[in-house]
């Protein structure tokens, strides 16, 4: 399958979480005692990282500063997203929520990076030539309004979906783009006066020369125009949060956007990929928006304990997600690896890996392994996105920790075809299927050992 290509302007959001138990002296204002500061990238950075959760590769058009913001934000989106920079005018944008008690208090803007007026670079064209559908994540920093950049999506658009996520202060999406994702704020922008959303995605599409516009109306859903006329798409049941909880819905457009693309690149159409999109930024909400995609800006933190993974389960089934597992020693993650853990989250709403400890790795490998301490494993693991939780397991086979976590989907690479698995038994029990996924040829840990050795 081709990529998926995300183009548009990448900032770094920063979470500062904190508690708020009194009062400045000088003025009656919160005083906020810092806990924790995380980062992630924000804007088409954010977005990239999300549909990388839905499809196998994933590419980022985006202008990166030289600055420590710039270096910051490539690291922390590969390996997950291949990144492909394009010269930037000023610094990277930074934006800093101050919360407490799940609740932002006060944002803080800083930087004022724009994309050049330089032509695209030859590779530039041939990614997007390249790519199965492209989604458009606009945040009004100059990259929708580039000539090259709009002639090169007027063409595409007449041959691949393109999926535009519009801002305010961007431009108008290209005619003929096949879904535009505006939030119900942003479609009034557009066009005063009026207020329905049936009514907005209607004029819209014809305003835009787009073949559908989803007008997004937050826990309500969405609603589509097309040429078949208007449908309101609900967010089901299933997938709403909790009504005691307050949801942080930062990036639930970029979630819907994100997942709308990958739909159509799968060969969903329209209407199919609105309703893919719909849940999957529901359950997003419901299982913490943006914030569980943060890393701590500091020393990395101990790996969370295997409950983690059952509390993770416990939720993903409460909200009628879809979860996956897989499992494995991991003991020198290689692309092999990396390979497997994105096809496999790709199935789902969350990723459990199931990993070896360091004791069942004796049992299998002999006195030499592993290389690399669970402890270790298991951090290297839940630093790719794409890997939402670890359990380690000291029995010779999963079964055991396959009981407690119930997947609705266990991953094995391709290579296992012919092999009896005594997790499929314990797996398909309790409802699941054990899918295969293909291999990256000529990688594997025992080899790798073998040629280090010999070298």
């Amino acid at each position: 399958m081709k990529p998926l290509v995300v183009l548009g302007d990448t900032l770094l959001d920063v979470d500062a979480e904190g508690t708020a138990e009194r009062l400045c002296p000088e003025a009656p204002v919160p005083v906020v005692d810092l806990t924790a500061r995380r980062r992630r990238p924000g804007g088409a950075g954010l977005a990239a990282l999300l549909a990388a959760r839905s499809a196998a590769e994933v590419v980022l058009v985006t202008p990166l500063g030289a600055d420590e913001g710039g270096h910051a934000l490539t690291g922390l989106l590969e390996p997950d997203v291949t990144v492909l920079p394009l010269p930037q005018r000023g610094t990277t944008v930074c934006k800093t929520r101050v919360r407490a008690g799940g609740q932002s208090l006060l944002r803080l803007d800083s930087g004022d990076g724009t994309a050049t007026t330089d032509p695209l670079p030859a590779r530039v064209h041939e990614v997007l030539e390249d790519a199965g559908a492209i989604l458009v994540a606009d945040y009004g920093r100059g990259l929708t309004r580039h000539s090259d950049v709009r002639r090169l999506l007027r063409e595409l658009a007449e041959r691949i979906p393109i999926v535009w996520d519009p801002h305010p202060r961007g431009a108008q999406p290209v005619p003929g783009t096949r879904l535009v994702t505006p939030n119900l704020a942003e479609a009034r922008a557009v066009l005063a006066g009026h207020d329905e959303p049936a009514e907005l995605a209607k004029l819209l599409r014809g305003h835009w020369h787009a073949d559908a516009v989803a007008v997004t109306v937050g826990s309500r859903g969405a609603v589509l125009a097309d040429g078949l006329g208007e449908t309101t798409v609900p967010v089901p049941v299933a997938a709403r949060t909790p009504g005691h909880t307050a949801p942080d819905t930062c990036g639930a457009g970029d979630r819907f956007a994100a997942a709308a693309t990958a739909a159509l690149l799968g060969g969903a159409d329209t209407t199919e990929a609105v309703v893919t999109a719909v849940e999957a930024a529901a359950r997003f909400v419901a299982a913490g928006g943006a914030t569980a995609l943060s890393t701590d800006d500091g020393p990395v933190p101990d790996p969370q304990p295997a409950t983690d993974a059952f509390g993770l389960a416990e939720r993903i089934r409460e909200t009628g997600g879809r979860l996956i597992a897989t499992g494995g020693c991991f003991d020198l993650l290689h692309p092999g690896h990396v390979s497997l853990l994105r096809q496999a989250r790709a199935l789902g709403d969350a990723l459990v890996v199931c990993l070896n400890s360091d004791a069942s790795v004796r049992g299998l490998k002999g006195p030499g392994r592993p290389l690399v301490r669970d402890r270790d494993r298991a951090r290297l693991l839940t630093a790719l996105s794409f890997v939402d939780a670890v359990a380690v397991f000291d029995e010779p086979s999963p079964t055991a920790v396959l009981e407690k976590l119930r997947p609705d989907v266990w991953v094995k690479g391709g290579d296992y075809a012919d092999a009896d698995l005594p997790e499929r038994e314990v797996v398909e029990r309790h409802g699941g299927e054990v899918v295969l996924v293909p291999t990256v040829p000529g990688y594997s840990t025992s080899r790798l050992v073998a040629a280090a050795a010999s070298a």
